[in-house]
């Protein structure tokens, strides 16, 4: 989900996009509790906004990693474990 009014996420840490991800779910919740009830679809397309973004961060870093491993240990595991 797009909102149109999100900030740019690149700039910022993995920790300000976390930090600020919890503060939209605590706001999302508050919303919930208290009202308006017209700021929930709001909030709720800026918390799905950084989410996505964090997840983007995870799936990129995984893949950094599968690369390092493959480079580091390009026959993957049948070296370190012997099955026979």
């Amino acid at each position: 989900m797009f909102h149109p009014l999100a900030p740019n996420l690149s700039n910022l840490s993995i920790d300000e996009v976390s930090k600020k991800h919890s503060e939209l779910i605590t706001r999302l919740n508050q919303a919930y509790r208290f009202g308006p009830t017209s700021a929930i679809p709001q909030l709720h397309m800026l918390q799905q906004h950084y989410a996505e973004e964090i997840q983007r961060r995870n799936q990129k870093q995984l893949e950094d990693m599968q690369e390092q491993m493959k480079k580091t240990n390009p026959g993957g595991f049948k070296d370190i474990i012997d099955i026979q």
